[in-house]
């Protein structure tokens, strides 16, 4: 019996971890869609890390919010239970999460990816907090992610204010791309 309940355990554990990053791999094609026709064209402040690090930054977050809501679920009694409005939380901080990534990259939209990540923050803040109050391990785990979207707000806001000809879902078409040459 204890064997089945580890490997029961076990795959809830993975099943959570799982989740977040499926929409990480999902953003991450979207992402090298427009590296090098739009975002490697734009101006960046001094303090951009590399591209190659945002992928383990990512999975890395990902899988500690995965595993804070597996913490905060078996603890809280699931959605019938104290977890019930913490997992709300996550899921409206994860949905946030996954559009900012549309928004910003597939739209070449800086201004509405920062009123996405504005949101998320707010959202991601609340989650941590509530996690917290079920599952103290779980609301730290939020601590990193916390950070990284402190990091990843400043860029996005310094790259709205350096990019200003590059707003509002400018597309490229083929008769503007023609008058630039």
């Amino acid at each position: 019996m204890a064997d089945k309940n580890c490997t029961g355990n076990v795959l809830k554990i993975a099943g959570a971890i799982i989740l977040p990053n499926v929409g990480g791999v999902v953003n991450g094609k979207i992402t090298r869609n427009h590296i090098k026709n739009w975002y490697q064209h734009l101006n960046f402040p001094s303090y951009r890390p590399p591209n190659w690090l945002f992928a383990p930054v990512w999975t890395s977050l990902y899988a500690g919010m995965g595993y804070a809501s597996y913490l905060v679920w078996r603890d809280g009694g699931g959605f019938n239970g104290d977890a019930k409005l913490p997992l709300i939380a996550y899921g409206t901080q994860l949905a946030l999460n996954w559009a900012w990534t549309p928004i910003f990259f597939g739209q070449h939209n800086i201004k509405g990816g920062l009123i996405d990540i504005v949101a998320l923050t707010a959202a991601a803040g609340a989650c941590g907090v509530l996690f917290y109050r079920v599952n103290k391990t779980a609301g730290l785990l939020f601590v990193p992610y916390m950070a990284w979207l402190g990091f990843a707000t400043a860029l996005n806001y310094a790259m709205w204010k350096l990019n200003p000809d590059k707003q509002e879902n400018e597309q490229p078409t083929t008769s503007s791309a023609l008058k630039q040459n």
